[in-house]
């Protein structure tokens, strides 16, 4: 009997880890504010759910209905296969799946997650940084666009460029569009040549439910079919498949996001240029810093019950994302008010 303990998992750093800034800071009086995630802080209202959403598995109607609300709202050419996932990290988790061992070109910095994912399930991943350096002997490529942490963006004539050449080599491109809800017009959901794409799609950031774990894989139909059957049946919950559906159809409160969050990255764009604070990337849903003094920065608004987004492999980024409220925006101006006045004493 093989008694060996399992490999261990490695463990990857992400936004959202207010147990650690716990142990480390302690409890701020006035409680956290959590700005160290892209999840959008107002989030979509949750409607009353019906108790069969509750009590029921999962009907066929109720996510033909998510998947139809899906591709209305996302702009999906009737060439492309969908499939609704709990989130889209059990996308990351199968897409390895779907090809044999092959050669993998993760475009970095970005999403520590993808380049992990294949990796540990035995493919070769090469980390490049721009399209042009796809090496010519990978068949997959995986791109984040816009990308996270800096929000870089990418020319849908380039994206389907580099489709063309995967297709070609018999492989695919993956296009991480988890932070496109904000600038639709970037999206591949449109195109017709879905044929060696797969796109990511991620509902919690933009409607701010993250954890109801609901996201959607587009694009190729026969890859796309694939995965749908490595996820199961019943993947996706009821209660996600109810608000899925309402908040995807839901074209004011959609409408009018977008326009508060493009105002609310630009205030926050305003406090840090007063307070002479560099941004070297965002987008609306996260405003990326570059400074040499990043540490005593992330620990300065640790101290003020404020956790932003460090990074171990990039020393001077601390991400933002927005504050949600009157109170949390207060709290962040006086902090960057207090930083500044010291970093000139």
């Amino acid at each position: 009997m093989d008694t060996a303990a399992p490999p261990q998992q490695k463990h990857l750093e992400h936004g959202g880890d207010l147990d650690s800034a716990r142990t480390r800071f302690g409890e701020p009086a006035d409680g956290w504010i959590d700005l160290s995630t892209g999840i959008n802080p107002n989030a979509y209202p949750v409607p009353d759910l019906p108790s069969e959403a509750w009590h029921r598995l999962p009907e066929c109607r109720a996510m033909d209905g998510l998947i139809h609300a899906a591709r209305a709202c996302y702009g999906i050419n009737r060439h492309m296969g969908v499939v609704a996932t709990p989130g889209t990290q059990a996308i990351i988790q199968w897409l390895p799946m779907l090809a044999p061992s092959a050669r993998v070109a993760v475009i970095a910095p970005t999403y520590g997650e993808h380049a992990h994912t294949w990796r540990s399930c035995g493919h070769t991943v090469t980390e490049v940084f721009s399209l042009s350096a796809i090496p010519d002997d990978c068949s997959v490529a995986v791109v984040v666009n816009p990308n996270n942490p800096d929000g870089r963006t990418y020319d849908t004539n380039d994206l389907l460029s580099v489709v063309d050449a995967m297709h070609a080599r018999g492989g695919f491109l993956v296009v991480d569009e988890a932070f496109c809800d904000v600038t639709p017009d970037l999206s591949l959901t449109p195109q017709h040549r879905s044929d060696g794409l797969i796109i990511l799609k991620s509902f919690g950031k933009f409607f701010g439910l993250a954890g109801i774990r609901l996201g959607f894989a587009i694009g190729d139909p026969l890859r796309v079919t694939r995965l749908a059957q490595h996820l199961g049946p019943w993947a996706v919950s009821g209660p996600a498949l109810v608000i899925g559906t309402q908040a995807l159809s839901d074209k004011k409160w959609i409408r009018e996001t977008r326009a508060a969050l493009q105002q609310d990255r630009l205030r926050l764009a305003a406090m840090m240029d007063t307070c002479d604070i560099q941004i070297c990337g965002s987008t609306d849903l996260f405003t990326l810093v570059e400074t040499e003094h990043a540490k005593h920065l992330y620990e300065h608004l640790c101290g003020a019950g404020i956790l932003t987004r460090s990074y171990a492999a990039y020393t001077e980024w601390i991400r933002f994302g927005l504050p949600g409220n009157a109170q949390h925006w207060a709290r962040l101006e006086a902090a960057f008010i207090a930083y500044a006045r010291n970093a000139k004493t």
